[in-house]
């Protein structure tokens, strides 16, 4: 395997890389807190792992009226998209437990809803972690021919109504996930700056046999067990995919496709102009820290500056992290690219589908 050489900056000019490092080490050892989950991590866990299976098995009881199974899918799909949030993604960063095997038992939640943990930690934990909003590279910019989130995709006439087709778009995330990406991630040679990429038969063997458990228990199972009509399990089946796709695709979005964010591209010879983690201030987005409910249900991922600087130390953490971040960022000429509420958020993100779908220059040139 090959890999195409994109080169960061070896040293921070700055001074804020080794400052930042060194006052977040210090909060940890003064405090002498653990960098993994606590018990506020656990009862969040519990919560949308409750809403979610919780809610599937009182379907499968058979107790409920249609409509109120209906009331459960929706509640199931919420749970589901914490569950990606509060759970998986903090075990496949190997950031909820300093054991591995918790780690690696947690993040099979993933599987469980019906993405793959293996291909995941390939797309999100090194290639869009480490090329974060880098075209051609980070393959969270490519999402889908359909949503144009990078200057450097290709604009179609159709782009010009992205900012109103995008976020129904996005609830079809988790249902393609379940049926297409990942065996296309699988198939593919390439895969963002990896040539000819190779995965292990074992994962292969995950991949199948998750896919079909997914798929017994989603699937086969209610038209089995359940007194409904096919139309009916298909109303419930929709509801409860395309509620957690659209949030956790919302949710993501918010983090890099915004205003403020950059996207910066190497040089000729692969050479970026900052240090790496200058470029992931650069180009991350954070939003709505005063809202304690949206930070619980979604993991602290409204905290993503923090989480690209330090992807191992736990989301419950990312709060008081930020404090520290925001400063040495303040003290140092940094931005610290924020939006005050979920709200202002989206709007921005809207903006950008808008002026992303209107416009060929870099956002550079055209804000």
């Amino acid at each position: 395997m090959s890999e195409q050489k994109i080169r960061f900056a070896a040293r921070d000019l700055t001074g804020f890389i080794p400052e930042v490092r060194a006052e977040v080490n210090r909060y940890f050892e003064e405090h002498q807190l653990s960098r993994h989950a606590n018990w506020r991590m656990v009862r969040n866990t519990v919560v949308v792992l409750l809403m979610t299976f919780g809610s599937y098995g009182l379907i499968m009881t058979g107790w409920f009226t249609p409509m109120q199974m209906w009331l459960l899918a929706l509640i199931m799909g919420v749970g589901a998209a914490g569950v990606g949030f509060c759970v998986s993604h903090d075990a496949l960063h190997g950031a909820y437990s300093s054991n591995a095997t918790v780690n690696r038992l947690l993040g099979f939640t993933f599987d469980m809803l019906g993405a793959n943990g293996y291909m995941w930690k390939i797309t999100h934990n090194v290639i869009h972690h480490t090329y974060t909003n880098i075209p051609g590279v980070d393959e969270d910019l490519a999402v889908s021919p359909l949503v144009r989130l990078s200057p450097e995709e290709p604009r179609y006439r159709f782009h010009r109504f992205q900012q109103f087709f995008a976020f129904p778009a996005y609830s079809l995330a988790t249902i393609n996930w379940l049926f297409a990406k990942d065996f296309q991630q699988f198939m593919k040679r390439d895969i963002g700056p990896y040539k000819d990429k190779r995965h292990p038969a074992t994962e292969w063997i995950i991949l199948v046999v998750t896919k079909l458990m997914v798929v017994g228990y989603m699937i086969v199972l209610p038209l089995w067990l359940l007194d409904i009509t096919w139309w009916q399990f298909l109303i419930g089946f929709l509801t409860m995919h395309l509620t957690a796709g659209v949030i956790l695709g919302v949710i993501f979005q918010l983090a890099h496709v915004v205003e403020g964010t950059e996207y910066l591209s190497p040089d000729a010879d692969g050479n970026m102009e900052h240090a790496w983690l200058i470029h992931e201030m650069l180009t991350t987005s954070n939003f709505a820290h005063d809202n304690k409910l949206l930070q619980a249900y979604i993991g602290g991922l409204n905290y993503q500056i923090e989480h690209h600087l330090f992807p191992q130390v736990c989301s419950i953490h990312y709060p008081e992290v930020s404090r520290i971040v925001r400063d040495v960022a303040k003290r140092y000429g940094i931005p610290y690219n924020y939006h005050p509420t979920l709200r202002a958020a989206i709007g921005s993100h809207y903006r950008m589908l808008k002026m992303l779908g209107s416009h060929d220059k870099p956002i550079a040139a055209a804000a």
